[in-house]
């Protein structure tokens, strides 16, 4: 659990340093725009006040209180199921990426009522209209970390015990 712990704090401090650092300390809240490596890279700000892809923004308070509930829900699950996941190495830094994030992006919900996304990437002639931040990095690997490194029910099987044998 020491990895999971240390891997949720260094991707909220991340998360929110960098959006300290871009937000207000580029004054990106006030700019909009800022071209960093166009146009794969651009701070474009953007407040989320749904879940990913603006889903589920009714811009209510109901919206944002529920969503930080479902989010700490959510959170408590995945650190009960990584305390199952115990020795398993990738399963403790996927979930604490996901913790981390989540964390990060509730903090966000909380101060400004909004998560505030500013990392902008396109590429080959395609737009992407869509904003993002390190917290939604990090949930989105964590979630297919978990996905790919937890075993889960492999664990609740017990050892040693093979289905009995029929006769044809």
């Amino acid at each position: 659990m020491r990895r999971f712990w240390i891997t949720a704090a260094v991707v909220f401090i991340l998360d929110q340093l960098t959006k300290l650092a871009v937000v207000h300390g580029l004054d990106l809240i006030n700019r909009g725009e800022i071209d960093v490596f166009p146009p794969y890279l651009t701070f474009r700000m953007a407040w989320n006040y749904g879940i990913n892809f603006g889903l589920l923004s009714h811009g209510s308070d109901w919206a944002r209180w529920g969503l930080v509930v479902l989010a700490l829900v959510i959170s408590t699950w995945v650190i009960w199921w990584m305390r199952r996941e115990t020795g398993n190495r990738w399963a403790e830094l996927s979930g604490g990426l996901l913790v981390g994030g989540a964390l990060g992006n509730i903090i966000d919900r909380i101060a400004y009522g909004a998560v505030a996304d500013f990392l902008n990437m396109s590429c080959c002639g395609i737009e992407n209209p869509y904003a993002f931040n390190v917290a939604d990095i990090a949930i989105f690997a964590g979630a297919l970390g978990l996905v790919i490194f937890a075993k889960g029910a492999e664990t609740d099987k017990p050892a040693g015990r093979k289905p009995p044998r029929t006769k044809r």
